[in-house]
């Protein structure tokens, strides 16, 4: 097995809403804010080589919506999913199937894309399985008023269309081995109907691909939550759970949307859990 990280875009969001009711005063030590507020996201999706099968985790925003929409998230740098996945010698053609941890515009917006005449929309990964759940998906397509702004049905529904849509039997405990995908999944209700975590076994090591469980290094102390999350509370009884096995089993934790701490592993201490290590992709992609 190989992993790739495939970096699909840099963003900003607002760091107020990105912690919730922590104060700025706090959160502003781990991650800084420009003069409006506006603190750096990264799309940070993954490749996993096994064998013949070349599964993509996430694929950021796309590239599809229009320049007004683009410009609410102030996009940086230069990245983009086809220059990352050509940087390791693919093309999405290439792509098997496509694991999305949740539906939300900047997960899943790159699986969809405009077709050439740029009037209707099309699936961006031709011969790949997209992979979600019926929950998730049931949840999506029938949005709630908090999240519809981050249901695009434009991201969503041409899977369907396409017949390349599948949906994942959730395994019978928390960090269940899941059949279709050969990974173990970590199932999370708190910021959005069963969320997805993989659970790739790496080597010796176990490599935890976080989404918006865990958004950022300055988001594990557990009262951390995102303002975005429609379940609060919950997320942060899934958070104890999940972090408490991070810590006793030495996950690496890949952070999808940490620009600057890719992956990180967590210890427990005397306040709670905390950040144990920072680790470059190299150090642990071999």
């Amino acid at each position: 097995m190989k992993i790739y990280p495939i970096e699909a875009g840099n963003f900003k969001l607002d760091g107020g809403a990105m912690f919730g009711v922590v104060p700025k005063t706090i959160w502003s030590k781990t991650n800084p804010a420009d003069a409006n507020n506006l603190i750096d996201i990264a799309a940070r999706c993954m490749l996993i080589e096994d064998g013949n099968r070349l599964t993509l985790i996430d694929t950021g925003m796309g590239t599809k919506q229009s320049e007004k929409f683009f410009s609410y998230y102030s996009l940086w740098g230069d990245h983009s999913l086809d220059k990352s996945l050509a940087q390791h010698g693919f093309h999405r053609d290439d792509i098997t199937d496509v694991f999305m941890t949740h539906l939300h515009f900047d997960h899943c917006g790159g699986s969809v894309n405009r077709t050439a005449d740029g009037e209707g929309f099309e699936v961006a990964f031709k011969n790949a399985k997209f992979w979600t759940n019926e929950n998730h998906w049931q949840w999506a397509t029938q949005p709630n008023a908090r999240e519809k702004a981050s249901f695009l049905h434009e991201n969503i529904i041409p899977m369907q269309e396409s017949g390349q849509l599948h949906f994942i039997q959730r395994p019978d405990t928390d960090f269940g081995f899941s059949n279709e995908m050969g990974f173990n999944i970590f199932f999370a209700d708190g910021h959005t109907e069963k969320q997805m975590l993989p659970h790739i076994q790496y080597g010796d090591k176990t490599i935890v691909f976080c989404a918006d469980l865990l958004a950022t290094a300055g988001h594990i102390p557990i009262p951390y939550v995102m303002g975005y999350d429609t379940r609060p509370l919950l997320t942060m009884g899934e958070k104890t759970k999940f972090l408490t096995a991070a810590a006793d089993h030495n996950y690496y934790l890949w952070l999808e949307h940490d620009a600057h701490n890719p992956i990180v592993t967590v210890e427990h201490t005397e306040k709670g859990i905390r950040l144990k290590e920072v680790f470059r992709l190299e150090d642990i992609l071999i």
